[in-house]
């Protein structure tokens, strides 16, 4: 088994180190650049329409109402459960991990990937939106895959270029599921539950070469939860995602304010760490331009593990949402990667970087030594429990939250593989896939952290190659309806809405608008 094993880690190093090479940093980084600009910045200069027509909407019955129409779900409800698969492992034990690794500089250029990256999951929902189209059950389907090959495809001379490119990122999406969206949540689900709320007469016995008992009646549970909602398609896990969701990441920054608010003299040091370290990173990062490189390389990394801007991935629930607008779609995924990475992932690393002080406490930022008994599956709990000490109610509330962040995200990442699974093999047979994805929780139970965490990031940059390929190519396209929409919307101006590829579609959505 351990010879297995191995032999995967050692293949699973290789593609990672080409996915994640300068090539692949570069395309990431490279199209949310090319995105923000030629829409003149859109995150800022339109900061507050995107803010009004998405936070500010709430409470609005066209955002936040239930619809019958089959296989569709509200705004607010696609926005939820696209949170439920990022926000989870990747918000706490991912950022951990950058900041372990790549040192507090780490999270300076996590910050950069989703100011850039809120672009770039801009542009893939707009194009999501517009390249939709109703599926053999008559439920939306969209996703990079249409858009690769019925806009990529489109461009003279790209017609197999682009159906190639789709039957590969759906290969590769369906693949992810089972790491990011499976194996690799479940791991940190089983690790911190087990750490926080042990179990001698389970954690004690061993089975199938060393794993913990504990472990594995743990990942039937989740197993079997996961059967529960999964199986019941879309509705269900949207219906479960938009309770869930709001409930715990206001309590997860509700519990981190907190922390923080008490360590208060290290906030101002904390952010001078990170914005140093980020240039000047620390000795054990590795000096001069090669620390640079390893501290950046980790920012972004976890980053996309964290929001997915550039996956591909969220278009594919956004897709089902009831909204006719391409870019009011695409505004929720400014939010999106706006909520996840800049609000959840910062009360992360300030938590980790405050508790304690930055040179003694639960982690040293000058020697990148993790307090004894700590790793980066545990190190938010360590640091929770810095302050809430008493019956080790730190660590058991970051389990819960991990459990709660986790476990939304497998539930939305079976959307994701079932939704690459239809485009393969036909919306009628979907189920076969969710049986499958559901049978693969055990194996994040049972798999080392390591190894289950370095596959799923493979699976990540493996999606991320054809889908910004896709969006890069189509920036334009993405600029034409992003400027027809502010003429129409913001400036007045009477121009005729482009809302889909398809005739019978812009027909049909633009009936709606008029309604």
């Amino acid at each position: 088994m351990q010879a297995f094993l191995d032999k995967v880690a050692s293949i699973n190093g290789e593609v990672n180190g080409v996915v994640w090479g300068i090539f692949g940093l570069a395309l990431l980084i490279g199209t949310g650049i090319i995105v923000t600009f030629a829409t003149k910045v859109f995150q800022i200069s339109h900061l507050g329409h995107w803010w009004k027509n998405t936070i500010g909407s709430l409470f609005k019955k066209d955002v936040i109402g239930h619809t019958k129409e089959k296989g569709t779900i509200s705004p607010f409800q696609a926005l939820c459960t696209a949170l439920a698969a990022t926000v989870g492992t990747g918000n706490i034990a991912g950022v951990a991990a950058a900041i372990c690794i790549g040192g507090a500089g780490a999270v300076f250029w996590m910050w950069v990937a989703a100011f850039f990256g809120m672009m770039t999951n801009y542009a893939e929902n707009v194009l999501g939106i517009y390249f939709r189209r109703r599926n053999q059950k008559g439920e939306w389907s969209g996703g990079a895959m249409y858009y690769l090959r019925d806009g990529l495809g489109a461009k003279k001379g790209c017609k197999w270029i682009g159906k190639v490119l789709a039957v590969l990122f759906c290969i590769f999406t369906m693949l992810a599921s089972f790491g990011i969206g499976s194996m690799g949540q479940v791991n940190k689900i089983v690790a911190n539950v087990a750490a926080a709320f042990d179990v001698k007469a389970l954690s004690s016995v061993q089975v199938m070469g060393g794993v913990s008992l504990y472990n594995i009646v743990i990942g039937v549970a989740i197993m079997a939860l996961t059967a529960l909602i999964t199986l019941g398609g879309l509705k269900r896990i949207a219906s479960v995602a938009e309770k869930i969701v709001p409930f715990m990441v206001v309590l997860f920054v509700i519990g981190s304010l907190i922390i923080i608010g008490i360590n208060y003299t290290a906030i101002l040091p904390a952010f001078k760490a990170i914005f140093v370290n980020a240039f000047k990173p620390e000795a054990y990062v590795g000096g001069g331009i090669g620390g640079i490189i390893v501290a950046m390389t980790n920012g972004f990394k976890r980053g996309v593990f964290s929001n997915e801007a550039g996956l591909g991935s969220s278009v594919m629930v956004h897709s089902n949402s009831s909204v006719k607008e391409p870019v009011k779609q695409g505004m929720w995924g400014i939010f999106e990667v706006f909520a996840d990475t800049m609000v959840v992932c910062t009360m992360t690393a300030l938590v980790v970087l405050t508790s304690g002080g930055l040179n003694g406490g639960v982690f040293n930022v000058t020697t990148g030594e993790v307090a004894k008994g700590l790793s980066d599956a545990t190190l938010v709990g360590g640091a929770f429990n810095e302050v809430f000490s008493y019956g080790n109610i730190g660590s058991r509330f970051v389990a819960i939250a991990m459990f709660l962040f986790a476990f939304t995200t497998v539930l939305g990442w079976s959307h994701y593989g079932s939704k690459a699974w239809e485009y393969l093999f036909g919306a009628k047979t979907t189920v076969v896939f969710r049986i499958i994805h559901v049978i693969t929780v055990i194996f994040g139970a049972v798999l080392t952290s390591s190894l289950a965490w370095d596959i799923s990031d493979t699976f990540n940059g493996l999606m991320m190659v054809p889908n910004l390929i896709g969006v890069v190519t189509l920036f334009p396209l993405v600029v034409k309806i992003t400027k027809n929409y502010v003429n129409r919307k913001i400036k007045g101006k009477a121009e005729e809405p482009v809302l889909s590829y398809a005739p019978g579609i812009q027909a049909e959505m633009v009936d709606g608008l008029e309604d």
